[in-house]
């Protein structure tokens, strides 16, 4: 189990950023991904590892004027 902004998510082996922001329906293009406090680059989204019992946190960036 992973929690994804406090809510908690079956994990499965092999899991990604990527297929996270998938299951959980992050369409936004401009995110910040953190996974146990650790940034994550948007290149890395399809190769890094999400382990089990992690924190993912996601926040959806906002412009506006």
């Amino acid at each position: 189990m992973i929690h994804v902004n406090d809510d908690p998510i079956a994990w499965e082996k092999g899991m990604t950023v990527s297929k996270v922001l998938n299951v959980c329906n992050y369409r936004y293009p401009c995110l910040i991904v953190k996974v146990n406090g650790e940034l994550v680059k948007k290149k890395q989204y399809e190769t890094f590892s999400i382990p089990d019992e992690a924190e993912v946190k996601v926040i959806h960036m906002m412009t506006g004027g």
